[in-house]
């Protein structure tokens, strides 16, 4: 995730923290001491910085729950809004998701139930917000608020997931998903309107982030329906214009304005691809290093191929994990021969959403499309 900067490494996951955070914690910390002093923004650091490390744990238990079952975590990152830890792939086995759903609010359970312990006899206060009230008592109110937070229905939560969980092993995966999405969008629109009655601007911005979570979910989703028994070549473009590595910004500037290519392949004499130029990266460049500045230094160069026959999901794959403007495609001498882009993967998708038949007599580059 951009603009974070990583802590460490844990079990082979990076922890990393975004600048939003360390700018929350900064803004915490002041208003505390306007209020009460150094005492009371120390104070007030703490009790942020321990409530993220139980966010963190809670994080750590999808990822321990994830490798139970081979499902690689690369990182965590903790935002002012709580934890995400990016899963490599998410399970379509509804009893896997399951678990590494309920995994995170399980640790906050445990959490809470150590801390109740510590407590002894002690009732404890729900007043969170009070300073007189104990560390270890605002603690444990906040962990049982984690648990009935993440455990709302609606992705990107725990309870999201849970409900396609339990939707999916009656209903199939797809189906699940859509319901789930729905019901995440709905519950994200109540979350608005209560936000906009009550005059609360966090729980506004709560729901925009429910109902952006759960529209990525389902076209997530839709996208890997799509790409199933397809391969990288029945999707790929084909006709498209390529730069050579002398090619300078200038030429790629005449070639966006004679075409409707947003990414311009980089590509050497034998045919293998070095990058690709973006339009926004080749209007950057244009700005401020000119139009003679040679392709080579201002393209991306993390572009990875995959073969023509290689299953179209692995190339969505790698598409979506790091967020890349295409992916090449090449022949068996590892030539390119196509591009798969976010643009073409959305047209197939309204095309075959468009057609009665599904895919059945669709035709790309004069081959049937596999029926899945």
């Amino acid at each position: 995730m951009s603009w974070s900067l990583p802590l460490g490494v844990v079990m082979g996951t990076v922890i990393r923290v975004h600048v939003t955070f360390l700018l929350f914690l900064l803004w915490i910390g002041a208003a505390a001491f306007a209020k009460g002093g150094q005492g009371a923004a120390l104070q007030s650091v703490v009790y942020i910085v321990l409530l993220f490390l139980c966010v963190l744990l809670h994080e750590f238990g999808h990822v321990y729950a994830a490798r139970r079952y081979g499902v690689q975590t690369p990182d965590i990152t903790l935002l002012p809004i709580g934890g995400v830890a990016r899963l490599e792939r998410i399970p379509e086995d509804p009893r896997q998701e399951l678990v590494i759903a309920l995994a995170g609010p399980a640790v906050n359970v445990v959490i809470a139930a150590l801390l109740f312990l510590a407590l002894g006899a002690a009732a404890p206060s729900a007043e969170v917000e009070n300073p007189g009230v104990s560390l270890f008592e605002r603690l444990l109110w906040v962990n049982l608020f984690l648990v009935g937070f993440n455990l709302i229905p609606a992705f990107p939560m725990d309870g999201g997931r849970v409900l396609r969980a339990i939707l999916a092993a009656r209903l199939g995966y797809a189906r699940g998903t859509q319901i789930a999405s729905g019901v995440g969008q709905a519950v994200a629109f109540a979350l608005g309107l209560l936000g906009l009655v009550g005059g609360n601007p966090l729980l506004i911005f709560i729901a925009l982030f429910v109902y952006l979570g759960a529209a990525s979910e389902a076209h997530a989703v839709q996208m890997r329906q799509v790409s199933r028994g397809l391969l990288a070549g029945d999707a790929m473009i084909t006709r498209f214009e390529s730069l050579g590595p002398n090619s300078r910004v200038e030429d790629a500037v005449q070639g966006l304005i004679a075409t409707t290519q947003h990414e311009f392949p980089v590509v050497d004499g034998a045919g293998r691809l070095r990058g690709v130029l973006t339009r926004d990266d080749m209007i950057r460049a244009l700005r401020d290093r000119g139009p003679d500045a040679p392709v080579l230094e201002v393209m991306r160069a993390d572009i990875p191929t995959v073969r023509d026959r290689q299953p179209l999901e692995d190339a969505l794959r790698l598409m979506q994990e790091g967020r890349l403007p295409a992916v090449g495609v090449t022949d068996g001498f590892g030539r390119l021969v196509g591009l798969v882009t976010p643009e073409n993967i959305g047209e197939m998708m309204m095309i075959l959403a468009a057609r009665p038949g599904g895919r059945t007599g669709l035709r790309r580059n004069s081959a049937a499309w596999p029926e899945s």
